[in-house]
């Protein structure tokens, strides 16, 4: 894309531009340059932007199943209409591949156009001679939707559709490391929505807090890590927010011993590094049988050494950099601690500190302890952990021994072992020989630190509303009554 660094990057408040007194740096990760400035809300524009849309939530409530599917239908147009530049603009501020990123773009339409179909019907509980019992289901309010770094367009919309389908506006706050595609899908969306409905407001740190504290807000839809999710529950408490946490993983994957290493390698590879290991469903600690562990290990190390890493916006670049520098010195961290303790590294492990942009190489750690940090933390970064394993129950219980459950995964031959184990991984999400395959029509959430709720599917546009039931005494008429009396 071209143009950015001369764009003058807008928030959207009721449906119009609203620039800022200070701006916030956007850095390619790449090359480590500033390429953009956003602009850095403040309390009042926040306080305008909710204002606005509680001003849109009285009519917006109560439009038209035609009239949300037309929303979500208009963003995903626009998404379509303009995937060239969102994409190279993804890849410029996030770090992606351009291929990558093409994916999430059409993804983020295909939610829209998929979650915009989905029907809350009312749930006629009781239908008897007296009475007559229904639930239905009413939009929340005004929804504050906080969405990271990693897949700025993907989480995004896995906020977005679901609250405007249920009857809710929405505030979005992308991460200030990734604001511009947020920022640009608003602006697009100014003539095509209700001014008030969806909204952006780009900022600081500073931003998030004042949203999960602000009483103009009802619910708070956050991805992030572990931390920052017990302050936002902490927060939100003050009001009693719904709240829907999507947090950090600690994935396991149990590999077991009749796979064939070299067709299983580039599989295992990618459910590790996808997205250079950035991606809350990483697997970020690999259990491999001892039968195939070093066939398995010499596999994965052969194959990494195919795979480029560069600038995203190469064609031939199949993992990017890290997306910003604390990001990089947190995965520096692990890389230095394992050198320190001596662990083993079967690739990798050497980092070009000099190098342009925010760069790790693919690093492939050989049976750490399973105490050590590498094992029971979240790097977030391309560095993965191998593990031996013998006994299937002492397997199974290392895998569920954190405090995290996101997702797990399971890969072998024998699909009733593969099955039997799975079964008892406790997490969200378990993939048996495959992995990160989402829909907009599968819940999505985690177990323990993980999070609270889920998104997706009719489990997650559940999450967006609130639950009325109505009982009618259908047995007794008191208008007749009085009317009789009158008589």
């Amino acid at each position: 894309m071209s143009g950015e660094s001369a764009h003058e990057w807008t928030m959207t408040i009721a449906g119009r531009a609203a620039a800022a007194v200070t701006t916030l740096p956007v850095y390619n990760p790449a090359t480590g340059e500033v390429f953009a400035q956003a602009p850095n809300a403040s309390a009042a524009q926040l306080d305008e932007a909710v204002g606005a849309a509680r001003n849109a939530f009285s009519s917006w409530s109560c439009s038209s199943r035609a009239e949300r599917r037309a929303a979500l239908d208009a963003i995903a147009d626009i998404l379509e209409g303009h995937a060239v530049e969102f994409s190279a603009l993804l890849t410029r501020e996030q770090g992606k591949p351009l291929a990558a990123a093409e994916t999430e773009v059409k993804a983020g339409a295909h939610w829209c156009r998929e979650i915009a179909r989905q029907e809350l019907t009312d749930e006629l509980v009781e239908e008897s001679t007296n009475r007559r019992v229904v639930t239905r289901f009413s939009p929340l309010g005004v929804v504050g939707g906080i969405v990271p770094w990693n897949f700025p367009i993907s989480l995004a919309i896995w906020k977005i559709a679901p609250a405007l389908r249920a009857g809710n506006c929405i505030v979005v706050k992308p991460s200030p490391f990734t604001p511009l595609c947020a920022l640009k899908l608003a602006e697009l969306s100014r003539d095509r929505l209700p001014p008030g409905v969806f909204s952006v407001v780009s900022g600081s740190d500073d931003l998030g807090k004042w949203m999960t504290a602000h009483p103009g807000l009802d619910k708070i839809a956050f991805t992030g890590n572990t931390v920052t999710g017990k302050h936002v529950m902490r927060s939100a408490a003050a009001t009693l927010k719904r709240l829907t946490l999507e947090l950090g993983g600690n994935d396991p994957a149990i590999v077991l011993p009749d796979v064939d290493a070299k067709s299983i390698a580039p599989q295992l590879f990618w459910a590790a590094f996808r997205n250079n290991g950035q991606f809350c469903n990483a697997t970020k600690r690999l259990y491999v049988h001892e039968d195939v562990y070093d066939d398995i290990l010499r596999e994965l190390v052969d194959y990494s050494r195919t795979v480029k890493v560069g600038d995203g916006a190469e064609s031939d670049t199949q993992l990017g950099p890290l997306q910003n520098e604390p990001q990089y010195w947190k995965v520096v961290g692990y890389f230095d601690d394992c050198i320190r303790r001596g662990y083993r590294f079967a690739v990798g492990g050497e980092i070009d500190r000099t190098r342009r942009g925010w760069f790790v190489p693919v690093t492939l750690v050989d049976n750490p302890p399973e105490h050590s940090r590498i094992v029971q933390e979240e790097p977030f970064g391309p560095i993965l952990p191998l593990l031996r394993w013998r006994d299937e129950q002492d397997v199974i219980d290392r895998a569920n021994d954190s405090p995290f459950g996101l997702g797990a995964s399971v890969w072998g031959h024998d699909l009733s072992v593969a099955q039997r184990i799975g079964a008892q991984l406790d997490a969200g999400t378990v993939w048996i020989n495959e992995i990160h395959q989402y829909s907009p029509h599968q819940a999505f959430g985690g177990h323990k630190q993980s999070g609270l709720g889920c998104e997706n599917s009719l489990h997650g546009l559940l999450e967006y509303t609130n639950t009325t039931t109505i009982t009618l005494n259908t047995a007794v008429d008191f208008g007749r009554r009085r009317a009789d009396r009158l008589e």
